[in-house]
């Protein structure tokens, strides 16, 4: 692939939850739109409440981003990656804040680099920021821009070289690659359950491990784009973690 200028691009990724602990908590008006939405895919096996147990999380009308986060290349001696989290229970400032940082970013060109981000995080964060009623940055707004005005480095597309038929996970991609990606105790199935646990200061605690997860998909994501750009990558003394929050 032809050289990419890192210094153009921030790695992102987010964690989403649902907005409520279970298909019960929610109102009947709320729970008739969840069958309409999830229409065919409800069996005998599975109901509504089982599904939205499963699916609930993904799916930006029923649920919210509860970590958001950021990485940017850093040319010195070596190559140095910095990582930045936005989390926690009001979406709203979540969202604002990571706006703000975004616009504070002191550079002449970026792009967004991630996992997918094309068909999941960054519609995900504009349908959010339309239901919070926050005004959506031109940066993120790709409704109207022609393919190839659109310079995001999705790590999931490249990897498709255009066969559209099967799903790649960032996990599985790494594996593939010998990109090295940090081991943790949780994965994206499990955000959900430990975003609503009932213990407020258990559910903090879990907040925090959601946003290092979130760390942990960003630093794998941003040597994945390394690998595939025939650069070195940048080992763990040259990945920080800038205080989230």
């Amino acid at each position: 692939m032809t050289k990419v200028n890192l210094s153009d691009f921030i790695v992102i990724d987010i964690e989403t939850a649902s907005e409520y602990p279970s298909f019960e908590k929610m109102d009947e008006n709320w729970q008739q739109l969840w069958i309409e939405k999830s229409g065919r895919q409800l069996t005998e096996e599975i109901n509504a409440a089982a599904f939205y147990q499963m699916r609930s999380g993904v799916m930006a009308e029923f649920a919210k981003i509860v970590c958001i986060s950021i990485g940017c290349f850093i040319r010195e001696e070596s190559l140095k990656l910095k990582i930045k989290s936005f989390y926690g229970n009001d979406e709203k400032l979540l969202l604002n804040n990571f706006i703000h940082t975004m616009n504070n970013i002191k550079r002449n060109k970026w792009s967004f680099a991630g996992h997918n981000i094309k068909e999941f995080d960054i519609p995900f964060i504009c349908r959010r920021m339309l239901i919070n009623e926050i005004v959506i940055p031109d940066y993120l707004d790709f409704q109207n821009t022609k393919p190839w005005e659109n310079n995001m480095f999705d790590t999931f597309h490249y990897w498709r070289f255009g066969d559209y038929k099967n799903f790649t996970s960032l996990k599985l991609l790494s594996k593939v690659l010998n990109v090295p990606s940090s081991k943790d105790d949780i994965d994206g199935s499990m955000v959900g359950g430990l975003y609503w646990e009932a213990d407020p200061t258990q559910q903090e605690i879990n907040l925090m491990r959601i946003a290092e997860y979130c760390n942990k998909d960003v630093a794998t994501t941003a040597n994945i784009m390394l690998r595939m750009t025939n650069e070195i990558l940048v080992n763990e003394a040259n990945i920080s973690f800038v205080k989230s929050n």
